[in-house]
């Protein structure tokens, strides 16, 4: 079980990562559910949580994107459903709609699509749903958020009634409007709107002339706004009608939350999942802005990350557009602790707080910035001494806060634990706390825990280089410069520099070289050799690099004469091959020659056969014998031979015949026909018909009808 305290959290600056990803909530409920999370209490937990996150990321560039999961939270409506004779309003029921039809869409997607999304399939099929609510409440409301006529029968007959009415309403008050217009008994205006009501605008001295009820005067009283007595009857009858409709819709919606109100359990796991979905997409929209990935889960206790970045750092340096460092760590059995030394402002700290604010998201389900080679392994306690939050007002008791601290580490520590301090042992005289840091450092050893410390402690250092599972480590500096490289070098101790450093920011030499003397003689060369140990090895390592560079190329320079070489060597022997075959046959030319010269002067036939096969018996004389095996060799190495050449000659045959058919088949060149103004064209390569309009320089204007266009002749054909 996971138990990593809410303090180690804000030491790592979780809470501002999660302040990062709620911003890609799309939804108020969303947030407040990120800004809640905390590391999962176990490992099955977690891995189902990063699958999840790594496949909504993936759809974010897959051609099967997830819908819209946005929508309005319900929790005023679940709190009511929970209260007796309690009624929802129509728009609480239009976000329990829209809340079913969102996750609707969402369960349908994934059944459809879960070979892709195999674990939000998993994720969505644990719900439960049903299509009742929906139904329902549709029958109900239309999609305007009005209640439907046919939502009840007596409903029904109301608003037929109220149609009536107001119809009669105008009719009759268009019938008195005109007959007192015609009698001189309105004013100019002749109708207004008082208390949302049609009124007659009456001169006041003709308002006796005028039955019906006086709604109120002009401001000067000299015109009297009067509802006439037609339109007075329908007017008090159409209120009743409201009333009704209005008692109607109350029944309506009390009905349909009586409905609903069994079904709260379901609507709440809708919002739930729905919440849990935008969780998803805000880790994956974060994870796209770190480029986070989902490491190797190790097999064995290990935490190797691979160029891991801080993520905040990350986020503020791409905003300024600077460059960020990544860092190569590796903690294994073999090297538990790591011990980081080095002068202030090189990184120590951010590459402490990098290890766990990466383990911290790892287990809260976040991908990590880091190269997907990396591994991580599971841990149920991650303890932090980081003193970042110390100021003037608690100094005097810092070394007690520290001390309780590592009172703490000592209570939890074990083979499961990953703890990180920075600045190991200060706070107290440097002698008796760097003991006392020695003395804690050596339990967590015994018991077998991976941790970090960083520390400016010869005797840590020391310590280090003693135990078997523990290494040194330094964040490297320009020895020139004494500019921090923000690299992390395993394997050796960091010098602090603090002379060096002093002499830099302007401290004058004679008061340094004082410094030196009141203290001891051997710490200083101790340091010293540290710092020379770190000059040699950038310069030993600059060395290497070019001794590498060097021997690639020497290599591949060596393999290139290689293979020149052997090609000139077979070309030679080629070439010797050739030449002792030319001269045999020259030397056998000219023999056979002087036989041809004898016997045409002496016509002796027996002379010449003699001759002939004396030649022939010489040269056969020459001949090496061939054992049968190696002539069963060479007639196959012959045969071979033949027939790669049969073969090749078999394809260029097939080539020629294949040009000598297109050359039959391709038609003769059409005579080329002059093209005049009037003529019907198309192009060669179209289809489309259309007539020259006119011809200049080499180049036509052909009008298709619906547009017309500039061609050059040579492109055009006439159509006969």
């Amino acid at each position: 079980m996971t138990n990593i305290h809410k303090k180690t959290l804000e030491d790592l600056e979780f809470p501002v990562v999660l302040q990062q990803v709620s911003e890609y909530c799309i939804t108020e409920v969303g947030t407040e559910s990120v800004l809640g999370i905390t590391p999962y209490k176990n490992k099955e937990e977690t891995l189902i949580s990063l699958k999840r996150v790594t496949e909504f990321k993936a759809s974010f560039e897959g051609d099967n994107p997830i819908p819209n999961h946005g929508f309005d939270a319900i929790t005023k409506e679940l709190q009511l459903l929970d209260i007796e004779n309690s009624t929802l309003e129509v728009s609480s029921f239009r976000r329990i709609l829209s809340i079913s039809e969102t996750t609707k869409t969402l369960l349908k997607f994934f059944k459809k699509y879960e070979e892709f999304y195999i674990a939000l399939q998993e994720f969505s099929s644990a719900l439960t749903f049903t299509s009742l609510i929906e139904e329902e409440v549709v029958k109900v409301i239309d999609k305007y958020g009005q209640i439907r006529d046919d939502a009840s029968q007596e409903l029904s007959v109301i608003r037929k009634r109220l149609h009536v009415i107001k119809s009669q309403i105008n009719s009759s008050f268009n019938k008195a409007l005109t007959q007192y217009a015609q009698s001189d008994y309105l004013d100019e205006i002749r109708e207004s709107i008082v208390e949302n009501r049609r009124v007659l605008a009456v001169k006041a001295m003709h308002r006796r002339k005028i039955k019906g009820a006086v709604l109120g005067t002009s401001k000067t009283g000299s015109i009297v706004y009067i509802e006439p007595q037609q339109t007075l009857n329908f007017t008090n009858e159409l209120s009743n009608l409201i009333y009704e409709e209005r008692e109607e819709v109350k029944k309506i919606l009390k009905a349909l939350t009586e409905f609903v109100r069994p079904y709260k359990t379901i609507i709440s796991d809708y919002q739930d999942y729905l919440i849990g979905i935008d969780v998803l997409y805000a880790k994956s929209k974060y994870a796209v802005s770190i480029n986070g990935v989902f490491p190797r889960i190790a097999k064995e206790r290990r935490s190797f990350l691979k160029d891991a970045y801080h993520p905040l750092l990350l986020v503020a340096n791409n905003k300024r557009k600077e460059k960020t460092f990544p860092q190569t760590i590796d903690l294994d059995k073999t090297k538990r602790i790591i011990v980081i030394s080095g002068p202030n402002a090189g990184g120590k700290s951010i590459t402490l707080k990098t290890v766990g604010l990466l383990q911290v998201m790892f287990q809260s389900g976040l991908l990590v910035p880091c190269e997907s080679e990396s591994e991580f392994c599971f841990y149920n306690r991650v303890l932090t001494d980081i003193g970042d939050n110390q100021s003037i007002e608690n100094h005097l008791s810092t070394y007690s806060y520290r001390l309780k601290k590592m009172n703490q580490f000592l209570k939890k520590c074990n083979d499961k634990t990953l703890f990180l301090i920075d600045e190991f042992g200060t706070g107290s005289d440097p002698e008796l706390g760097g003991a006392l840091a020695e003395t804690f450092l050596e339990v967590f050893y015994e018991r077998n825990a991976f941790g970090i410390i960083t520390t400016h402690y010869t005797n840590l250092k020391l310590l280090a280089t003693e135990l078997p599972h523990a290494i040194n480590a330094n964040m490297q500096f320009d020895s020139r410069s004494l500019e921090p490289l923000y690299k992390l070098h395993l394997g050796e101790a960091g010098s602090s520099f603090t002379f060096e450093v002093a002499q830099k920011n302007g401290i004058p030499y004679s008061l340094i070289n004082k410094s030196k003397k009141k203290i001891e003689r051997g710490k200083v060369r101790f340091d010293k050799t540290i710092a020379n140990l770190q000059k040699e090895r950038s310069k030993l390592r600059k060395t290497s690099a070019t001794l590498e560079d060097s021997a690639k190329k020497a290599e591949e320079e060596s393999k290139q004469l290689e293979e020149i070489n052997a090609r000139v060597k077979d070309k030679l022997e080629s070439y010797q091959e050739l030449y002792d075959a030319n001269q045999k046959l020259i030397v056998l030319g000219r023999k056979f020659d002087s036989i041809a010269e004898k016997y045409h002067n002496s016509k002796r036939k027996k002379t010449l056969l003699d001759e002939l096969f004396k030649l022939v018996m010489t040269e056969n004389s020459k001949r090496k014998k061939i054992a049968p095996k190696k002539k069963k060799e060479v007639r196959q190495k012959k045969h071979k031979i033949k027939q790669e050449v049969e073969q090749k000659v078999a394809v260029i045959r097939k080539e020629k015949k294949k040009e000598k058919a297109k050359a039959k088949k391709a038609p003769p060149p059409k005579p080329k026909v002059v093209l005049k103004v009037g003529d019907q064209v198309r192009m060669l390569d179209g289809k489309a018909v259309g007539t020259i309009d006119t011809i200049e320089k080499e180049k036509a204007i052909v009008n298709y009808g619906m547009f017309t266009t500039n061609v050059s002749l040579n492109e055009l054909e006439k159509v006969s």
